[in-house]
């Protein structure tokens, strides 16, 4: 069964507002077992609203529509649904005696305008919605199902969890699963071709990429009468997916770097610490992001000026005059120094040249160190971007390079 989804607000059209609930219903339509081949947006204009739902009606099975129920005079999803389906609009009086007594409560009057969320295509049910003032609708029309929910997130996915949902699984055909593989080490390309048979071959299971954040995702999406018939099929797929990426394959599903490292570190007892220059603290961040890191987390050191490195971090004043401060000599000793200061079993170190002008080397240029019991090694990348997105990049690199450490298998140059 395929659902279209439409968004309404000229708000989303002029970017004012990202069309998050978009992404909320799709991924709830897809654990649920339905298709969604399109989404539409669409401004706040009553005769593109109902051109875009006669669309939706014409090409797909059923509809969820949000935004456009408000109570104020662009709020116009009521008239385009009234409209499209010949059906005139009616007025619930007993939600407006219960507007009546909500407002009441809040020692407020009514304004006139709330009386508009009592109008609903004749023929169709009111939503209940307990995070707002504006009740949903749903509608049958030529067989079809049409749900109406509010736009503001909050009041949507509870709607659509409690209300939407349950009613479309009457329609089901099955649920749909899906694993995702995270990776870190290769270019999306790479990932691709050592994969290109199972993605050509296979579409149920079917294999997507995605590229986010300096990681590559691998998703196989299955879909079946249930959802362990559906796990089923996807385990010989995830299992030779794994097999050939290796050990670049760091995680699965929503698993994040930093809580992988976290659970290496409690595994052999370790402790961790930073010493960052050209991130700024966004390592410790992401580390400290993890509930429970007090853990294993024992502080940071954030040093910008190269006189902080030398006299707090022992670097060797000799080593940044004949390498440069954005060196792995410099890192090197800057995760060495930072084990000693912070008494951890693990330091990762960063400073390199972000942008947008260059220091020493050319901007993207970052360094990277960490030092184990083990061993220490550093590491040059150079990365894309903006100023943000190579300090995202270099934060990513360097907790995925610590993760390697810790687990015993040191990045191959």
């Amino acid at each position: 069964m395929v659902i279209e989804v439409v968004a309404v607000g000229t708000e989303l059209l002029l970017g004012q507002i990202v069309n998050s609930n978009a992404a909320t219903i799709g991924a709830a339509l897809a654990a649920g077992g339905f298709d969604a081949h399109y989404q539409q947006v669409v401004g706040d204009n009553e005769e593109r609203i109902a051109d875009c739902l006669r669309v939706a009606l014409e090409r797909s099975d059923g509809v969820i529509v949000t935004g456009g129920i408000g109570p104020t005079q662009d709020d116009l999803t009521r008239e385009a649904l009234a409209r499209l389906t010949g059906r005139p609009l009616v007025r619930n009086f007993d939600y407006v005696e219960e507007l009546e007594r909500r407002f009441a409560r809040l020692g407020r009057d009514l304004p006139p305008s709330n009386l508009r969320q009592a109008d609903h295509p004749e023929g169709s049910v009111q939503l209940p919605n307990p995070k707002g003032t504006a009740p949903g609708i749903y509608l049958e029309h030529r067989g079809k199902p049409i749900f109406v929910l509010p736009g503001v997130p909050e009041e949507m996915e509870w709607m659509l969890h409690h209300e939407v949902m349950p009613r479309l699984a009457r329609h089901g055909e099955g649920v749909v699963v899906s694993r995702v593989i995270r990776t870190w080490g290769l270019p999306e390309s790479a990932v691709a071709e050592m994969l290109d048979d199972l993605y050509r071959g296979s579409t149920n299971p079917s294999i997507a990429f995605l590229a986010s954040g300096g990681e590559i995702k691998v998703r196989i999406t299955a879909k079946g009468p249930d959802e362990a018939t559906a796990r089923e099929m996807i385990d010989p797929v995830e299992s030779e997916v794994r097999r050939r990426l290796g050990d670049v394959v760091f995680g699965v599903d929503d698993e994040t770097v930093e809580e992988v490292l976290h659970r290496e570190l409690i595994g052999r007892g370790w402790t961790v610490g930073t010493a960052e220059s050209a991130t700024g603290g966004l390592v410790a961040a992401r580390i400290t992001s993890v509930p429970g890191s007090s853990q294993v987390f024992r502080g940071s050191l954030v040093a910008y000026a190269t006189d902080l490195k030398e006299r707090l971090l022992g670097v060797h004043a000799t080593t940044v005059d004949r390498h440069g401060v954005v060196s792995e000599e410099t890192a090197t000793e800057m995760a060495l120094g930072a084990r000693g200061l912070l008494s951890v079993d693990v330091a990762i170190a960063v400073t390199g040249s972000a942008g947008p002008d260059p220091q020493e080397q050319e901007v993207g240029t970052m360094v990277l160190a960490v030092s184990t019991p083990e061993d220490t090694a550093a590491r040059t990348l150079r990365l894309p971007g903006d100023r943000e997105r190579v300090r995202t990049y270099a934060a990513t690199a360097a907790l995925h390079l610590a993760r390697r450490a810790v687990t015993g298998v040191w990045w191959k140059r």
